[in-house]
């Protein structure tokens, strides 16, 4: 008898990689959840004026490190909560003393 042989072929699987966002704390007092704001321009689809627009996101701060007014990056993940599915990824630029809101 003939042994037939499959040939069977791997499959890759590909994930694209996490959406980052990077904004300002606007809020740490949550235990290890801080809400970020990024903003971005968009120009007006009628009149061409473009307008600032801004977005809140909650994120997951395991060791609480960010404070309020620090310039952080944030990724997409999994949902941790009903509103968190963000988490943080570390401080690009730490706030001014002077500067906090």
């Amino acid at each position: 008898m003939a042994e037939s042989k499959k040939k069977t072929a791997l499959k890759i699987v590909t994930r694209k990689p996490p959406m980052e966002v990077v904004g300002f704390v606007i809020n740490n007092q949550m235990d290890k959840t801080i809400t970020v704001e990024s903003s971005r321009l968009e120009r007006h689809a009628k009149y061409g004026k473009y307008m600032r627009k801004s977005s809140t996101y909650k994120a997951h701060d395991e060791k609480n490190e960010a404070k309020t007014g620090d310039k952080v990056r944030i990724f997409e993940t999994r949902p941790m909560s009903k509103s968190k599915c963000w988490r943080f990824g570390g401080v690009i630029e730490a706030a001014a003393k002077g500067n906090v809101k």
